[in-house]
């Protein structure tokens, strides 16, 4: 139990510490790209997959009830 234990605090300490380089990493890009006058084309670009992101996150998160998803589900077992 505590090895279990060990690797539980060890993989969250691994995460959190991706999360904070990350998110400095990525204000330092957006603040390159606000300075070059780029941040504009870079959110027209980036909208979309954002927006295709997280309808995937939540058809994955949701309880399946959308025709979509229920659809292909019965089809795969066909």
């Amino acid at each position: 139990m505590e090895q279990y234990l060990n690797f539980m605090l060890i993989r969250f300490g691994l995460i959190a510490g991706g999360v904070v380089v990350l998110a400095p990493l990525v204000f330092a890009i957006a603040l390159a790209f606000k300075r070059r006058g780029r941040l504009d084309e870079v959110r027209r670009y980036a909208d979309p997959v954002v927006k295709a992101g997280l309808r995937a996150a939540a058809r994955r998160l949701g309880d399946g009830r959308s025709r979509t998803s229920r659809s292909r589900r019965q089809d795969d077992w066909r």
